[in-house]
């Protein structure tokens, strides 16, 4: 059975990852669109700002934020639990929090590996399990898992990174597919950004075992494929939520590669490292 698409005026939304980036945007576009906001961050500064923003654009709509951090598993459950309770007509879920760690495998650390793992890939499942029934009671319901342009492809360097993204899309495809079988009112959207302009690279964690040279040289690679703008993304996602799409690709980069990885499973990785060079080369020219 097919769902009508969401009306977004006089939902409630939680939104991850909100205190800047293309959180914030997402929690601006839906209370633009009518629809109270609940919006969680570890960056209490951001998060104060996003909502008195949220305050003068759309004065009418209601807007709670809450303090966490998505690595810290006893405090989110917790937290998740209090906004259960507290906002019971929660129909709309963005997990969109996310962090990046730079580094080969053998260069990281289990701790490391598993700190990214509990942000990118646990929490979202557990927030999930937890506002599902709520989902399900109160209809209009959608699930929006943002995944990475590295959960279609997995180049040398984002072991960690890719592990979670791939699973996390796994994760979303699988849910859809059991939500559709039971006739269940609520529907999911896998998200891909390309590269989105936000301080993930800036703000990203490297590997204990890399060195500083080789961590510059990675950020620097990596900003450089930032410039899809974070408040067009976020309308992206919005409208492919209304929609009920599956699957959303952001970006010609995550376009491209997407169909790369499929006609090219075992061999993308040599022409995905041949145009980066090739990119890397006309960025140093025009510099």
């Amino acid at each position: 059975m097919a769902l009508p698409d969401v009306v977004v005026e006089g939902s409630v939304a939680l939104v991850t990852g909100a205190a800047g980036g293309m959180g914030e945007h997402i929690a601006r576009g839906l209370a633009s669109r009518g629809a109270s906001v609940v919006l969680l961050d570890r960056d209490e500064t951001g998060l104060a700002r996003v909502a008195q923003q949220i305050g003068q654009e759309s004065p009418s709509v209601r807007v709670t934020t809450y303090v966490v951090d998505l690595a810290d598993r006893a405090g989110t459950d917790a937290l998740i639990a209090r906004v259960v309770g507290a906002h019971p007509d929660v129909n709309l879920l963005f997990n969109n929090a996310g962090v990046a760690l730079g580094g080969r495998f053998v260069q990281t650390s289990e701790q490391d590996f598993e700190w990214l793992l509990e942000i990118n890939l646990l929490a979202p499942i557990r927030i999930t399990r937890a506002l599902l029934p709520i989902l399900i009671e109160n209809g209009n319901a959608h699930v929006v898992n943002t995944s990475s342009l590295f959960g279609l492809v997995a180049p040398p360097g984002q072991t960690a990174y890719s592990t979670s993204k791939f699973g996390l899309r796994g994760f979303s495809e699988s849910l859809r597919h059991e939500l559709a079988e039971e006739d269940q009112p609520v529907g999911v959207t896998v998200v891909h950004p390309g590269g989105i302009r936000t301080n993930i690279a800036v703000n990203a964690r490297v590997a204990s075992g890399v060195d500083e040279a080789e961590s510059a040289a990675q950020k620097k690679s990596f900003a450089a494929m930032l410039s899809y703008p974070a408040d067009r993304a976020a309308e992206d996602i919005i409208e492919a939520m209304i929609n009920r799409r599956p699957r959303l690709l952001i970006g010609q980069d995550a376009k491209a590669l997407d169909v790369m990885a499929r006609t090219r499973p075992a061999g993308y990785w040599k022409l995905m490292k041949a145009s980066m060079a090739a990119v890397a080369k006309r960025k140093a020219k025009t510099a």
